[in-house]
């Protein structure tokens, strides 16, 4: 009794602790506000997110999940850094936490560090970290890097770990598409008062992304998701109803966004689908990718005298619109994708090995364009994007190693995806990972296009869709390891 009577005070003690520091703090809060100091409201939500990055860091990365769309990219001129608020801090805080983690606990999972995906991924951040030690700017180098880490970290190696849950892995499909869906919503609102016409077409979607590449971008990554959700019989009535409503949304989206590289990579995804789902030998894929090669080469003259009969610009009218994509004699946009790649092939010429640095092709491909090459949307500030290009841009920034070890990363992650698919039984979690392989095939497709991978828009989808189909491959390794030991023990 005498315990119990102790434990009751320590409660009402502890209690009152609470009540009279919160009755302080709505005290302190109120004068500040009336003085229009409100960064005191701060601490509140900080309190809380400290809470569960310390128990529940799964819940804290979900969260984070839901608010990439919805973040405003921030830059800041005074120290030359661009940030997502609120999603990055957080990133930069669960990163900073799981380097503590493992200092402290000295454990690493040797099984998911094993695995082809993780190899790729280590190697293309080393030699990331070397290339800015011989960067032309360190400074941006080294901020190019740790954001990266903040990227890669969190939705990867420890996305790792909440994916073995396949619940979560739906959470965070919903978490992204929900907030993106309201993106939409904005979207096509602010188009509407321009009629739907191409041009506004580029920008309606800021603040919440910076053009209309990185939105399409987006959007197709999760379209095959909705497809697959709302066609396939193993999900529930209910899932399939919602699914099938944003289905069209995200179509409607997707054709108002004008982004021909988006509606290419949904093509291609299609393709890909009918290559898994009829187990077509990679043999035969490879042999088929060489004779277009070899096509292309043979053929080059010709095609480059078709290709500059094209005279079709972009335009309001859907047909013209994806005509234009194979224009590279008048539409600005094609022209300018080409001189940034020339530009991007002039600078690997010059430094082959090491290349210029991570994150530096902006600041320094303005001497490598040619007066020929320029178009009325060139500039040599630097403030217009990258090389548009995962693989080119690579090649004047780290070299022919960094553009392959990026390479490395893309082919083991359709490997693993290819391999999963195979692997798993008819159900809701095969069809699951049938539709995040196909949403990174899209991206895969894009990014020779485009490069949004130094963004949190475009990589937060990515690497969790890689930790996704790495948690599952590792799942089919145990079993297959397991029904190997229970045979031989027979």
């Amino acid at each position: 009794m005498t315990d119990l009577a102790s434990d009751e005070v320590r409660d009402r003690k502890t209690l009152w602790w609470v009540y009279g520091i919160s009755f302080l703090y709505l005290i302190a809060n109120a004068i500040c506000i009336a003085q229009e100091f409100f960064w005191l409201n701060l601490i509140p939500p900080v309190l809380l997110i400290g809470y569960f990055a310390v128990t529940r860091m799964d819940k804290l990365i979900l969260f984070c999940v839901f608010l990439v769309p919805l973040s405003v990219n921030l830059v800041s001129a005074d120290i030359q850094l661009g940030l997502s608020l609120p999603a990055e801090p957080l990133m930069a805080g669960i990163l900073l936490l799981y380097i503590i983690r493992l200092v402290y606990t000295g454990k690493v999972n040797m099984e998911l560090i094993r695995h082809p995906v993780s190899i790729t991924i280590l190697l293309y951040l080393v030699w990331l970290f070397i290339t800015t030690m011989t960067s032309q700017l360190p400074v941006v180098s080294a901020k190019f890097v740790v954001s990266k880490l903040w990227f890669i970290v969190p939705f990867y190696f420890v996305g790792y770990y909440m994916f073995a849950e396949f619940n979560n892995t739906k959470r965070f499909m919903w978490l992204y598409i929900v907030p993106l869906t309201i993106v939409i919503g904005y979207t096509l609102y602010m188009h509407s008062l321009f009629g739907f016409e191409e041009d506004p077409a580029h920008w309606v979607m800021s603040p919440f992304y910076n053009d209309h590449t990185a939105y399409g971008a987006a959007l197709a990554m999760f379209y095959p998701m909705l497809f697959i959700f709302t066609f396939r019989m193993n999900y529930s009535v209910n899932m399939r109803m919602i699914s099938a409503m944003l289905l069209v949304v995200f179509t409607v989206a997707l054709i108002f966004s004008f982004t021909r590289a988006a509606w290419v990579s949904l093509a291609v995804a299609l393709i890909f689908y009918f290559i898994l789902r009829f187990n077509v030998n990679w043999k035969y894929i490879v042999g088929l990718a060489l004779v277009v090669i070899i096509y292309v080469a043979a053929s080059w003259t010709d095609i480059m005298i078709s290709l500059e009969r094209n005279r079709q610009d972009t335009s309001d009218d859907l047909a013209e619109h994806l005509e234009s994509i194979s224009n590279i004699s008048t539409d600005a946009s094609n022209l300018e994708r080409i001189n940034r790649w020339n530009s991007a092939f002039r600078m690997f010429a010059d430094k082959p090995v090491l290349g210029f640095g991570p994150g530096t092709y902006s600041f320094l491909y303005a001497p490598y364009q040619l007066s020929s090459e320029k178009t009325i949307i060139s500039t040599n500030a630097g403030d217009m994007g990258n090389a548009h290009s995962e693989y080119i841009g690579p090649l004047a920034e780290s070299g022919l190693p960094g553009m392959l070890t990026f390479l490395a990363v893309a082919i083991a992650i359709v490997a693993t995806g290819w391999r999963v698919y195979l692997k798993l039984e008819r159900g809701p979690y095969k069809s699951t990972m049938l539709a995040v392989v196909l949403g990174l095939v899209t991206y895969l497709v894009h990014g020779s296009l485009n490069n949004f991978l130094d963004t949190d828009k475009a990589s937060v989808p990515f690497w969790g869709f890689a930790a996704m189909l790495v948690a599952a491959d590792i799942a089919i390794r145990r079993k297959e390891k397991k029904d190997r030991e229970a045979k031989s023990a027979i």
